[in-house]
């Protein structure tokens, strides 16, 4: 998005002036509005010349013959990098939203508290709630089990640091004792134990070579693991979705059309596309707001998009709320960093 001319303090004041009355109406808003909201001290026909001035600098806009204006993507833009007073949620408000996610049960357990963050988020803020599980490409093996389940197969449990345990069947050529499991388990543990999924996949071959005698017993099961171990620790149900309800959004003055509600509904169907733009945030350096036309898929343009990063040990996720461009992004704001806050502290 291209950066407007620079604007004059009473130029700032108007501006800010008719973004607040129009998030707070959904209705253009007028130079007579304006002048008898905020007291600037000007009349109403000096504030129409602003807001005409204002239009052509590419900061507001007529919605067809209206004879109020609407503000731009550019101008929400500047209200967010200059304008507006960030602000913190207060105690009682923070007190409120920890019993909220608490209240989904097990806070410990990450998808669990993600859906209610989710949930929550849509509610406090009436956007929709939206979050991406961690990578857990980066999850760090802290140790894995081998436990027989039948002659021909191997049950792998990979426990994962503040990512829960995984575990696979593994076909094997033939019964193996308990002692040979137990053998194989702890050189395993010794050569894998306290390194990413990443890690292991793209070093196994190095970490297992010259570990066990040829004709060992368990050197077929060690083959085994060289030959499948791209599928076993790949970070399979990664970066999962999760939504709040989209109802508060059909609410919206946005979605009163057809058409609007159309797109609403096809936003969020769209799970691969809310998946790839919130999840590609990661290592976002915290909050990240994108507006309407600053987002790379033009099926976003009407939307603006609000995450924080969170943190579970050392893996990262998103978490954050979608809406119309027309939103209380202090309020916005202060709730999802509040939240990512929260959701860290809760995992840890």
């Amino acid at each position: 998005m291209t950066t407007g001319e620079p604007l004059s303090e009473r130029e700032h004041q108007i501006l800010e002036a008719v973004i607040r009355t129009y998030v707070e109406t959904a209705e253009p808003t007028g130079s007579r509005t304006v002048a008898r909201r905020f007291k600037l001290g000007i009349s109403p026909a000096t504030v129409r010349n602003t807001m005409s001035d204002l239009e052509e600098k590419g900061y507001l806009y007529h919605p067809h013959t209206s004879a109020g204006r609407v503000p731009t993507d550019m101008a929400y833009r500047l209200y967010v990098d200059s304008l507006m007073d960030r602000r913190a949620l207060s105690e009682a408000e923070r007190t409120s939203l920890r019993h909220e996610l608490a209240a989904g049960g097990d806070v410990a357990a990450v998808e669990r508290l993600l859906r209610r963050a989710a949930q929550v988020l849509g509610l406090l803020t009436q956007e929709l709630g939206i979050a991406v599980a961690p990578r857990l490409d980066e999850a760090v093996l802290e140790r894995l089990d081998l436990l027989p389940v039948s002659e021909a197969k191997v049950l792998l449990v990979m426990t994962l640091r503040a990512a829960g345990v995984r575990t696979v069947f593994v076909d094997v050529p033939a019964t193996l004792p308990p002692s040979t499991l137990a053998s194989v388990a702890r050189i395993l543990n010794e050569r894998l134990a306290g390194h990413t999924l990443r890690e292991i996949r793209g070093t196994l071959p190095d970490r297992l070579r010259d570990t066990v005698a040829s004709g060992d017993p368990g050197s077929e099961l060690l083959n085994v693991f060289l030959q499948s171990a791209e599928d076993w620790f790949a970070p399979v149900g990664t970066d999962e979705l999760h939504l709040g309800s989209a109802s508060v959004l059909a609410d919206q003055p946005e979605f009163s059309s057809g058409e609007r509600l159309r797109s609403l509904i096809t936003l969020t169907e769209s799970r691969d596309l809310l998946k790839s733009a919130v999840a590609g945030r990661v290592d976002g350096e915290g909050l990240k707001v994108t507006i309407g036309v600053e987002h790379r898929d033009p099926a976003l343009s009407g939307f603006t998009l609000v995450t924080s990063e969170y943190h579970v040990g050392g893996l990262k996720g998103v978490i954050g709320v979608i809406g119309p461009t027309r939103m209380p992004y202090e309020r916005v704001i202060a709730v999802v960093e509040s939240t990512s806050s929260m959701v860290s502290d809760l995992l840890m």
